[in-house]
């Protein structure tokens, strides 16, 4: 179905012949901040990357959240939580590049080496690229949890924890902890160029890297000899396309299969389109409007009070997601068990955020920049015209918005430095409410940079710790609650919305699976005539 309009020849290949190479393209996002995705927080680098290039111990099912087995067969649990014992499996390749060709297949040194990297500081792969750290470990305290990593033979790793933590399996099938070769390590840095690793990976999983154009597309191919079986098609080709409405128009033509993240607006000519299918699901996510509390006004917290409270979060919902996403309140989305449903949210009331601002010393009003979503989220489909509407909203109670963006990673990296006032931002996870409170609001988060707010709360901060040491889950959805109780009062965010996730294909693609934390998996993918 080659057209006028096709912008990629690899794309144009739609409809190949029955011998031809089958080319899935996906039209993403957002370019990838790093290629290692240990070095990131960003779901559009998870996708990129950990999902397509590298595997994990463990797995969730698909399209689900139950942990299942990967390069790890079977785990033990010691009685006292402090043990962890993984049985990992044999015969698992690497993938090759023109630098490098395997000599051995993935055993427990390559764990061991994964694991120590980036909780060692002193490690010689620590700090590969200036700059850089691996926030996503620091801001889920493994460095205080993990006391040793242990090579018990080649195909068995245990891990020592200094005290327990009750979602600490759930780590193992998180993208930070995909898996790296130590071969290709110690080859690249022997040749005196270990960053390498970090830009042209070599991974596990269904598809081998190969080649990156800077905000335009990234190329894999089928691995030949992955071990849960070669993917079904042979080339996939993320073509990195900002604009939702030109995700869509690519889509219409046929020069993408797969497109992320649809403006609402189009949903009804989608589900219109014989060509078309658009796969809906509950997602595991939230948008957010995080305030610097390291800055004034908004270290004040009547601020941050009065600012939700001028808010017209049920007129920016329909405008913005027109019946694709619930209203938020709670950091955690509603479907995740210890949702705090019984907690209020902050009423539209311009009235009152005017009397908060006045007894906050602002009688007058105040001013502040914004920062607006430069691409569309799972949890966001359109940040600029979110940051419209709330400008206009606060402008009424005397809140003065200067509105400004950056290109994707370089949003990422000076938010993560704390360079904001206010920042939209969101956040999609796995199904246990510790990957969205403590990556997001903990205090060990403000210094990983994932805790975009600042807020470093000592009484949430006790709460939040005493649960994830609470094995028994109804007693740590208890601790949960009254977390997000002091989240409420606290007002570190505006919580605007949990959104359906929404991924529109069209018909010959069959297979594809898309998991609750946005993450999109080609390994089963196909293309049909």
């Amino acid at each position: 179905m080659k057209t006028a309009r096709c912008l990629l020849l690899a794309a144009c290949l739609i409809a190949p012949s029955a011998h031809a190479a089958k080319t899935l393209v996906y039209c993403s996002e957002g370019s990838p901040d790093t290629f290692n995705p240990q070095l990131s927080n960003s779901g559009t680098t998870f996708d990129a990357t950990a999902i397509q290039i590298f595997d994990r111990l463990l797995s969730k099912e698909p399209g689900g959240t139950r942990l299942v087995p990967s390069l790890a067969e079977k785990w033990d649990i010691s009685a006292d939580g402090l043990q962890y014992t993984f049985s990992l499996r044999r015969g698992v390749k690497f993938h090759s590049n023109a630098r490098f060709k395997p000599s051995r297949d993935f055993n427990a040194d390559d764990v061991v080496f994964t694991f120590r990297r980036m909780g060692d500081p002193n490690h010689p792969f620590h700090k590969t690229i200036p700059g850089r750290n691996f926030a996503y470990y620091y801001d889920k305290e493994l460095d205080k949890i993990i006391d040793k990593v242990e090579k018990v033979d080649d195909y068995t790793v245990r891990f020592k924890l200094k005290r327990t933590d009750a979602p600490f399996l759930i780590n193992f099938a998180m993208s930070f902890t995909s898996i790296h070769s130590l071969e290709y390590a110690e080859k690249m840095k022997a040749a005196g160029t270990p960053e390498v690793i970090d830009f042209e990976p070599i991974g596990n999983g269904p598809f081998q890297f190969v080649s990156y154009q800077k905000d335009a597309t990234i190329r894999y191919k089928a691995f030949e000899q992955y071990w849960a079986g070669r993917p079904k098609i042979d080339n996939l080709l993320f073509a990195i396309t900002p604009d939702a409405s030109v995700r869509y128009a690519k889509l219409k033509a046929g020069e993408c299969h797969v497109m992320a993240y649809p403006k609402p607006a189009d949903l009804a000519a989608i589900k219109a389109d014989p060509a078309l299918r658009l796969l809906s699901q509950e997602a595991l996510n939230v948008g957010y409007i995080a305030f610097n509390v390291n800055k004034k006004p908004l270290d004040n917290k009547l601020v941050r009070q009065a600012l939700n409270l001028a808010t017209d979060k049920a007129a920016i919902l329909r405008n913005i997601y027109q019946g694709s996403a619930r209203a938020g309140k709670n950091p955690l989305p509603p479907s995740l068990w210890s949702h705090h449903d019984a907690l209020p949210d902050y009423n539209y009331d311009p009235a009152r955020a005017k009397a908060l601002l006045e007894k906050a010393g602002y009688p007058n009003g105040l001013s502040f920049d914004l920062w607006y979503l430069p691409v569309s989220r799972p949890y966001n489909p359109d940040g600029k015209r979110m940051a419209e509407l709330l400008q206009a909203d606060w402008a009424k109670v005397g809140v003065k918005v200067n509105l400004l963006t950056y290109e994707w990673g370089e949003y990422l990296k000076r938010s993560k430095h704390g360079e904001h006032q206010v920042v939209m931002l969101g956040w999609s996870a796995n199904a246990d409410p510790d990957e969205f409170l403590g990556p997001n609001l903990s205090c060990d988060a403000v210094k990983g940079g994932g805790n975009v707010a600042r807020w470093c709360h000592a009484a949430f901060d006790s709460v939040y710790q005493k649960a994830r040491s609470t094995l028994k889950q109804a007693d740590r959805s208890k601790l949960y609650e009254q977390a997000q109780e002091i989240v409420r009062e606290e007002a570190p965010w505006i919580v605007m919305a949990h959104a359906l996730l929404l991924t529109p294909v069209r018909k010959e693609v069959k297979g594809l699976i898309v998991s609750p934390d946005a993450n999109h998996f080609f390994h089963q993918a196909d293309l049909e005539k």
